[in-house]
């Protein structure tokens, strides 16, 4: 069931159908904690983000390394070849540029999905044992010169203006170690901390999937 009506065009991850009912931070845990500590729930909860470490195998990161470049017909170690048009637009035309490659179902993508930490991290995240995989694709970033202009942006997957707001995670799996200035991710943990207030303070007619983080911290 989806409830919310995503798809047909509209931003979004179509493939949840948003059935669950309890905000993740707000759930009573029934099972022990498998990957996460004591302490990454209680920054989970309030922060709304929490990394893992070494969540999958060297080996498993460096092939899927290798399959990127390959697939992307790039040589990781020729930056000739790392600024080629991109193969098509997307749809969602914020993503064009961003590196995003159109592969899915590689067995190494789901040999990383179903490793046991990856696994046991949602576990903890959803308090179920009982996981539906969402279907993803992957990134092959290279850095912002020549031609090539992307500093990417921060957006959420769900419309802010919805009462209640649906209830999802994402993951990210980094295979490259990554410091402040470069890494592939973005959040707004004082948002995330502050939602409901901050909710009460924006106009009716916002873009609700896009959120105004004037004066907040972000995180990369």
């Amino acid at each position: 069931m989806d409830r919310y009506g995503y798809g047909d065009g509209k931003p979004g991850n179509p493939s949840v159908g948003y059935v669950a009912t309890t905000q993740l931070k707000d759930i009573r845990r029934r099972l022990p904690l498998r990957v996460l500590s004591a302490s990454d729930w209680e920054h989970w909860t309030t922060w709304g983000y929490v990394v893992v470490k070494n969540a999958i195998p060297e080996d498993n990161i460096r092939r899927l390394v290798d399959l990127l470049w390959e697939f992307q017909e790039m040589d990781p170690n020729d930056p000739s070849t790392w600024y080629k048009p991109q193969l098509r637009d997307n749809e969602m035309k914020e993503l064009n540029n961003s590196g995003m490659v159109e592969i899915y179902n590689h067995q190494y993508l789901w040999d990383n999905r179903q490793h046991p930490c990856i696994h046991d991290a949602f576990v903890d995240i959803w308090d179920q044992e009982e996981l539906w995989v969402t279907i993803d694709r992957a990134n092959l970033n290279p850095p912002n010169r020549n031609a090539r202009g992307f500093n990417g942006f921060i957006h959420w997957d769900a419309d802010t203006r919805l009462d209640p707001l649906p209830v999802n995670v994402q993951g990210v799996v980094s295979l490259v170690d990554t410091d402040s200035e470069m890494g592939g991710f973005q959040c707004v943990p004082e948002l995330f901390r502050t939602l409901e207030e901050w909710r009460k303070t924006q106009p009716a007619d916002r873009d609700g999937w896009v959120p105004d983080t004037t004066g907040f911290k972000i995180v990369n």
